[in-house]
């Protein structure tokens, strides 16, 4: 790598935060134009927490429901099976 650094551009820098408030489910877009980049960051923070803390979930839930199943059985096939994929 490089020791010089690239310049990004006030322009670049509008369009990354346009394209990263696109990203942004509706409901948790301000309902009033452009947010400030501050402030759509720390929203994309925070949705990316709650899609971690969902993942977690999920996880548990589905680990729960393995150990509730027969390991032998079809959908326990069928669940290890996406779990390779």
């Amino acid at each position: 790598m490089s020791g010089r650094r690239t310049r990004i551009t006030e322009d670049e820098i509008n369009e990354l935060v346009s394209k990263l408030q696109s990203l942004l489910p509706e409901a948790r877009r301000p309902a009033a134009g452009r947010a400030s980049a501050a402030k759509l960051l720390k929203e994309t923070c925070n949705y990316i927490k709650s899609l971690n803390r969902e993942v977690d979930g999920l996880s548990d839930r589905l680990s729960g429901l393995i150990a509730t199943m027969d390991s032998n059985s079809a959908e326990a096939e069928i669940l290890r099976s996406f779990l390779r994929s």
